[in-house]
């Protein structure tokens, strides 16, 4: 952590090398420090690599691709104008854009639902007075627990994959983490300070 935080602020690296940094630093520890796989044992690692890899890939490659077509089809800004006319209270707005993300968030994958959907509610929200640090980081939270959920859940099919155990063995024991992250969405959604503080902070 304090290689990746540190190459990242001292500007050594940028975000994205830091997760090249960190693998090379996993596999030295791992080979030289811990030695829990040997040199022979590569190949075998290179292959449980590249079928996570794979898996993982493809799962974004679809989503992306539905993406595409959701955004011709300008789905996002339909189902946006259609919240519109229902009701123009702030707190019913951000109730209803988050039933909305989290329903695509399960359908999508987080990188391209942000570059849809972003562009079209960010000028919504701000409308109706909500800051767009606050926004985006309620938006980072829904689709955040659409990484977790099927049938994409990107992170979930990953987590699945290292920890060898299936979807059904997973979801029948996830249900109180949904509960505890619908929370955790409803206060970041409904308490911008918990969002603002630190920027406020970082801005005095």
């Amino acid at each position: 952590m304090a290689i990746i935080l540190g190459g990242i602020l001292g500007g050594v690296f940028t975000a994205t090398e830091a997760a090249s940094v960190a693998c090379v630093y996993a596999f030295l520890v791992t080979m030289l420090v811990y030695r829990d796989y040997r040199w022979r044992d590569l190949p075998l690692l290179a292959h449980r690599t590249v079928k996570t890899v794979a898996m993982v890939m493809m799962l974004i490659a679809f989503a992306s691709a539905f993406g595409y077509i959701m955004a011709l089809m300008q789905l996002p800004r339909q189902v946006t104008d259609f919240f519109l006319t229902i009701s123009d209270n702030r707190y019913v707005i951000l109730l209803l854009i988050n039933i909305l993300l989290l329903i695509l968030g399960t359908l999508m994958d987080l990188a391209p639902l942000l570059l849809i959907c972003a562009p079209i509610l960010v000028p919504v929200v701000t409308k109706f007075g909500v800051d767009p640090v606050h926004f985006g980081i309620v938006m980072l939270v829904n689709l955040g627990i659409g990484l977790v959920t099927p049938p994409v859940g990107s992170v979930l099919f990953v987590g699945c994959a290292v920890g060898k155990v299936t979807i059904e063995q997973v979801m029948a024991r996830i249900w109180p983490f949904y509960l505890a992250m619908l929370l955790v969405l409803l206060a970041v959604t409904y308490l911008p300070a918990i969002s603002l503080w630190l920027p406020n902070l970082l801005l005095n």
